[in-house]
């Protein structure tokens, strides 16, 4: 069945369960363990108290529009610098993440390292893309370098270098609770 955004919404508003929306699907999306909840936690942690002055963290209440693709999603983690912007067809739905942050699980690692990447790639002001992994204290870190983008993997012992804030994230702060239930 094809779905229209005003019947996305609608859904949204009434829902306890967190919808993406693409291309006239709806899919629901899977509820977070506490060790995933923790690693956003932990993440959004460690950003906020490097944030400069005029940037926000926001938690996976957070809506985001990607208006190239289409695709509407709640990350697990979010900096926005200066005012957020809107969706034209959607007055909570931010269109203008810097810093995007998706915490893998079982279900979404292949979609968070693959197809969500290229969605969050699409939005035009995003500057990086944290992804954490459900396995092992790693933390891929996706930055755009002009026109493209590169990648780079941040494992124990590591440091990931935020420069779109000019801050960083030790990898061992981020899992110093592990990996007990992922």
């Amino acid at each position: 069945m094809h779905y229209s955004y005003g019947e996305y919404l609608a859904l949204e508003d009434f829902s306890a369960v967190r919808h993406e929306y693409l291309d006239g699907e709806i899919y629901a999306m899977a509820s977070a363990t506490p060790h995933h909840a923790a690693l956003a936690a932990a993440v959004l942690a460690g950003l906020r108290s490097q944030l400069p002055f005029g940037y926000r963290a926001f938690t996976s209440d957070l809506r985001v529009r990607v208006p190239a693709t289409g695709l509407s999603t709640y990350p697990d983690g979010a900096v926005v610098c200066g005012s957020t912007q809107r969706a034209a067809e959607d007055s909570i739905a931010v269109t203008n993440p810097m810093i995007l942050i998706e915490v893998e699980s079982n279900s979404s690692e292949d979609y968070d390292c693959g197809e969500k990447l290229r969605h969050y790639q699409a939005i035009r002001s995003a500057q990086e893309i944290l992804i954490l992994s459900h396995r092992e204290p790693r933390i891929s870190l996706h930055r755009r370098d002009g026109d493209s983008w590169t990648s780079s993997e941040h494992v124990a012992g590591g440091t990931v270098p935020v420069r779109s804030i000019g801050g960083s994230l030790r990898v061992d702060d981020v899992y110093r609770d592990g990996l007990e239930d992922a």
